[in-house]
């Protein structure tokens, strides 16, 4: 009774550290089990020799502290990250074999940074608002506190009181204090920065029994909860696990929700974090799995690295601990059988033992869904089309979301394509070289901002060569899209309709988008976009594309001697105008290929429009963005309704040296009817005739609803129909 009764008094009053080391990434009791499971799975014995022969060189070595002096990617960064790295390895290692040296390599380490930081004023490579003094952005100082924080509280008993008092007075309480007074906004800012620095102080108030650490850690520096780790968990996802940053940044922050997360499981159990709202934590790691491609790339949104894939070292981490908390789960069965790794843990240990007991799923169970954004999920959100299985599957990415903090675009109802695991209407992602110090110290380079987040970077509408909500950050946070209709699931036709009304002063935007799949199996996308203005209006719509153009149903003029940029600002200034054409009524088509697909996108011109085949790389001296075509069709009007078609098409053999179905099938479309009520479209595609119907403003999926359409009434139910022949689809 006694001792239930000073438990609850240190959960009620916060005041307590479960004392019993180690317990922030794993226990005695999870060690243990580990242990026992070495030599009975490859893929856990696997893991333990890796880190094995990371380490054991280097014990009884003396491992450089140096005095920060280096951007991203320079020696002394590189240095302190592997520092971190080795001590959480040296870690896990002294509690899996008992070898006293791998805890002494901690303790000198430790030591050496002791004498370090107190000296430590902000980095000289520093360049924002919230400087590091180990590194040169305080991101990277939370990283150090994170790792750093684990590996001292797996050692914590084989170091001597008195080390363990310098370690914690010099090595940790300096960073500590500097994040937690001098950055204090910064720590307690809801953003992905602020989990790392939560988790960082958090861990280390475990590992160093410092109750005033974990507090500020859970409820923020005033400790009133309305920042920290809770509120973090309340404001970054949506309810069913959407991260408003977009899936390339839960894929960085889902590593120190989940580490943080799985220490406090252990620290203070009766939290039961990973039962946080309704198991959070667990929406959010499935809902940014379920936003990645089939190579297992993150779809970009926002400021995203292309070349991140789910075996990154957070995805791994998150994946085994998931494993641990929420129970045995096929789909990430099937991702860590890619990673072809585990953490030393005993998630890690359990998903080696099921992939040692049964065989895999092939690929991780994609499907058709929607997120919601933003804390209630009330600020728009995002849709993912998918049809086909497997090596065949082809993803619609449509975004109508919030703008995503300061790692957001200018993109509202922004598009993307990916079919047979490629990346075939893209969006660019981010200017950034990660890593690499000679571009710009591995931070993000200027045309980050000036291009890739801009709007003609992306395959939406531009009106006036002007970025959406005039590239305002502070303008775009207080809007997001609005999802009008959407219907979803396995079928031949899925669609999803949505608004915006703010990301250009008088203009209003709809988009809807169908993914259709015809009799014969071919798939093409349908891209209804429709634009309400007073005035008359430049209206630009973007298609970046991969690929090698290959056909046009129209004479162009080519630049062959001589290029300019299409435009002087805005993100403009960045694409050489390669070609350009006048069209007028007509179907204009442009195909291009990728890989051994073929692709064509058709657009319907009733009276007249500009075509430019654009491509990145004007004003660039320093060749810091890529390469990449773009087709951009311009209008000029007042209130226009683009009608456009993507046909996924044939195939190319280039070992048997045959193109099957390189044409378009394509070779009508028209609009019926088109008001502010309904619209209706009709395509012809070889012998089939497509209809599609849809209501343009908000209607609930079982209402009824008709037009009148060449005389006849045409009825369906809900946002919209489809009919092929005349038949339902």
């Amino acid at each position: 009774m006694m001792r239930l009764l000073v438990f609850l008094a240190c959960f009620l009053s916060s005041v307590c550290v479960h004392a019993q080391h180690p317990l922030a990434f794993a226990t005695r009791e999870d060690y243990a089990g580990v242990r026992s499971q070495l030599g009975r799975s490859l893929l856990l014995n696997g893991s333990f020799t890796e880190i094995k022969k990371q380490v054991d060189p280097w014990l009884g070595r003396d491992i450089d502290v140096p005095t920060p002096k280096d951007p991203a990617g320079g020696y002394t960064h590189e240095q302190h990250k592997s520092n971190y790295t080795l001590l959480f390895n040296s870690g896990l290692l002294f509690n899996l074999t008992g070898d006293s040296r791998y805890a002494d390599l901690v303790r000198r380490v430790l030591l050496k940074y002791a004498q370090l930081n107190p000296g430590l004023g902000n980095h000289p490579q520093a360049t924002s608002s919230s400087p590091g003094r180990i590194f040169w952005q305080a991101l990277n100082d939370a990283n150090w506190l994170v790792y750093m924080g684990m590996a001292y509280d797996a050692v914590y008993n084989a170091i001597p009181p008195a080390d363990r008092q310098t370690i914690e007075d010099g090595a940790f309480r300096p960073e500590v204090e500097f994040m937690t007074r001098d950055l204090k906004s910064w720590f307690d800012l809801i953003h992905n920065h602020g989990v790392w620095a939560c988790a960082g102080v958090g861990i280390v108030g475990i590992a160093t029994n410092n109750a005033d650490y974990l507090d500020m850690a859970l409820y923020g520096t005033d400790k009133k909860g309305t920042s920290g780790f809770l509120a973090q968990l309340n404001g970054l996802f949506s309810p069913d696990g959407y991260y408003t940053e977009g899936p390339y940044y839960v894929r960085y922050a889902i590593l120190p929700f989940y580490v943080f997360a799985n220490a406090l499981s252990h620290a203070r159990p009766a939290l039961n974090i990973f039962g946080y709202r309704g198991q959070i934590l667990r929406k959010a790691l499935e809902a940014g799995l379920q936003q990645t491609n089939t190579d297992g790339r993150f779809l970009p949104i926002n400021d995203a690295l292309k070349e991140k894939d789910y075996t990154s070292n957070e995805i791994v981490t998150a994946i085994d601990i998931a494993w641990a908390a929420y129970g045995p789960n096929e789909g990430l069965l099937s991702v860590a059988r890619r990673q072809n790794r585990v953490t030393l843990s005993k998630g890690g240990a359990a998903i080696a033992a099921a992939l040692d007991a049964k065989k895999a799923p092939t690929s991780y169970p994609y499907r058709s869904v929607e997120y919601t954004d933003g804390a209630k999920g009330e600020e728009g959100g995002v849709s993912i089309l998918r049809a086909g299985k497997g090596s065949d599957l082809t993803t619609v990415v449509f975004k109508y979301a919030s703008h995503g903090l300061s790692h957001g675009h200018y993109d509202q109802l922004g598009f993307s394509l990916f079919d047979k695991g490629a990346e075939i209407f893209t969006d660019y992602g981010s200017v950034r070289f990660i890593g690499i110090e000679q571009k710009f110290g591995g931070r993000y380079l200027p045309e980050n901002k000036s291009y890739a987040a801009q709007t003609i970077a992306h395959n939406t509408l531009v009106v006036d060569e002007k970025s959406q909500f005039d590239g305002r950050e502070e303008e775009a946070e207080k809007y997001h899209g609005e999802k009008l209709f959407s219907g979803l699931g396995t079928g031949n036709v899925q669609a999803v309709s949505a608004r915006d009304d703010h990301a250009y002063p008088d203009v209003r935007l709809q988009r809807s988008l169908y993914l259709v799949v015809l009799p014969a199996g071919r798939k093409m996308v349908i891209d209804l976009f429709r634009a309400q203005s007073q005035t008359v209006h430049q209206y630009d719509q973007a298609f970046p594309y991969s690929g090698q153009l290959i056909n046009t149903s129209f004479r162009y003029q080519p630049s062959t001697s001589t290029q300019k940029p299409v435009g002087a600002k805005n993100g403009y200034q960045y694409l050489w105008k390669e070609a350009e054409a006048r069209v007028g009524d007509t179907v204009a088509q442009v195909s291009f290929l990728n890989g051994r697909s073929f692709y064509t996108v058709s657009t319907l011109v009733s009276d007249s429009a500009q075509v430019f085949l654009a491509r990145t790389g004007a004003n660039d001296p320093n060749f810091n963005l890529r390469r990449e075509p773009s087709v951009i069709i311009r209008r000029r009007g007042v209130s226009p309704t683009i009608l456009n078609v993507i046909e996924l098409h044939g195939s190319f053999d280039p070992i048997g040296e045959l193109a099957t179905s390189s044409y378009p099938a394509v070779s009508g479309m028209r609009l019926l009817v088109d008001n502010a009520d309904v619209t209706v479209a009709e395509i012809t595609v070889g012998k089939d005739v497509l209809l599609i119907a849809q209501r343009n403003v908000a209607t609930e999926a079982s209402a009824p609803q008709e037009a009148l359409v060449n005389g006849k009434m045409v009825s369906w139910k809900g946002g919209f129909g489809v009919w092929v022949n005349g038949k339902v689809r």
